[in-house]
């Protein structure tokens, strides 16, 4: 516990300027954030507070599916807004292609080790992924129909709302998957039966001698 709360709430802030340093970029965001910026282009609130408004409904989805949220779950809707709106208001628009280029892909690889941080403390998904792994689990259709056809759908409605579609949207579809299917492992803390093998069984060369 120790370590987990420190990393969960590191990742959520994390996660969050992740997220700015990918707008800031200006080439293309994530399909939820196509359509937070939408949204926020269309009612002129803040980035921030629309992403935590989006994250909020959609948690309500978990409702009918009986999924539930765990503490991780609460946070990243509570946390991820503020740090995103923090790292809009840090951070500089990228104006040369070059600049675009490093904030998008510092942007992308932060948010892998984040998503890393905050899953691997292990109290909970963030509300999309826990909604498509409980549509996944209720229904049983597969895990990536779910997840192409929920990022399909607030893709082409935050694109008409005014977000920003680009290779960046692209290049996050294709890289994200593989690059937190390594740091998700690599950042995952270990559970008290995989960290008691080793006092309960020993290697018999550390044992002493009678």
């Amino acid at each position: 516990m120790i370590r987990r709360v420190p990393q969960l709430l590191i990742g959520l802030f994390l996660y969050g300027v992740a997220i700015a340093l990918m707008v800031q970029a200006g080439i293309g965001v994530s399909p939820w954030d196509v359509l937070t910026q939408g949204i926020a282009r269309q009612t002129g609130l803040p980035f921030g507070l629309i992403t935590n408004i989006v994250g909020l409904l959609v948690l309500l989805l978990w409702i009918p599916i009986r999924q539930k949220p765990g503490l991780g779950t609460l946070l990243n809707v509570l946390l991820i807004g503020p740090s995103a709106q923090f790292g809009l208001w840090l951070l500089p628009v990228a104006q040369q292609l070059w600049e675009q280029v490093v904030f998008f892909a510092g942007g992308l690889a932060l948010l892998a080790v984040a998503t890393g941080l905050y899953i691997g403390a292990r109290f909970g998904p963030g509300p999309r992924d826990g909604l498509m792994t409980g549509i996944h689990r209720r229904w049983g259709w597969r895990l990536w129909i779910v997840r192409t056809s929920i990022e399909l759908t607030v893709l082409a409605i935050g694109w008409l709302l005014g977000g920003n579609v680009g290779i960046g949207t692209l290049l996050f579809a294709l890289l994200i998957g593989p690059m937190v299917n390594l740091t998700i492992p690599l950042l995952t803390v270990p559970t008290r039966t995989s960290t008691s093998r080793f006092h309960d069984h020993p290697p018999v060369n550390t044992r002493r001698r009678s």
